[in-house]
């Protein structure tokens, strides 16, 4: 199989591995990408993912191998990845995930190449824990190949307009200490370390109360673009249903838990 999972309590990894093509993305794997992931978001007992690509290679992107078979025919009746009219939901991106939205966060643990759709797809997660000789890149630039599963979106979002168009239009390596300084990554480890430390970020996150987790990560999505006072009211839509959990959490900390910075037993 190219795409499994691994479940370590509450932290579930997902795994790409194919390593003849270094994890590039054809048609089979997008699909298993796209229902490994709505697995973990149906799955009650997992709070966090990391997304993962074996064998020293995050993804090299969509796979040109698969790409060149349609040559000479109609790429896009081919792709059948048109959005729909209205409001329903959109069929997988060609990389896979990149278009789904997910209720819980995924973080991606970066190993060598996350170049092109590769890049696309760490873009899609929440944060990305890169090790030192990883690198980024919008390397299908060379080929003609668009950004199409959001990275001209979300890069822009993350990184900011001018620093995104660098990187868009020159297709240039981006190694893991300058995408540590632009914000395009949030973590750097050593070489090996990805998912380890990766999986202690997830751990990390799924030991927090988690109604506030999702309230807070859905209000940070939902107010690009927003006026002020309409992000605000967003903010305090999703908030206040989580207000139980608040209360319980405040009589946690009255009853001494949590006090002077110590937080291992809360």
């Amino acid at each position: 199989m190219s795409v499994r999972m691994e479940k370590n309590g509450p932290v579930a990894t997902i795994i790409m591995e194919r390593p003849d093509v270094r994890n590039a993305v054809d048609p089979a794997t997008a699909d298993a990408l796209v229902a490994a992931f709505e697995a973990f978001n149906r799955d009650a007992d997992a709070k966090a993912a990391v997304f993962f690509g074996s064998h020293g290679t995050f993804c090299a992107g969509w796979d040109l191998k698969y790409g060149a078979t349609l040559a000479g025919k109609d790429a896009r009746r081919e792709l059948g990845l048109d959005f729909p009219q209205g409001d329903a939901a959109p069929p997988r991106g060609p990389m896979g995930p990149s278009r789904l939205v997910l209720d819980k966060p995924v973080i991606a643990a970066v190993a060598g190449a996350a170049v092109a759709g590769g890049m696309e797809l760490a873009l899609w997660c929440d944060m990305r824990v890169m090790e030192e000789d990883a690198y980024f890149g919008v390397y299908c630039r060379r080929w003609g190949v668009p950004l199409i599963d959001g990275g001209t979106v979300r890069l822009p979002r993350i990184v900011g307009m001018g620093r995104a168009l660098d990187l868009i239009l020159t297709g240039r390596k981006v190694g893991a200490e300058e995408a540590l300084r632009i914000g395009l990554c949030e973590r750097v480890v050593p070489r090996g370390q990805a998912r380890p430390a990766a999986e202690a970020l997830a751990l990390q996150i799924a030991g927090f109360p988690q109604g506030a987790v999702r309230a807070d990560r859905r209000s940070a999505y939902a107010q690009h673009g927003l006026p002020l006072r309409s992000a605000m009211e967003r903010e305090w839509a999703g908030g206040v249903d989580t207000l139980g959990e608040a209360t319980q959490g405040a009589e946690r900390f009255a009853s001494g838990k949590g006090r002077h910075g110590a937080f291992d037993d809360i």
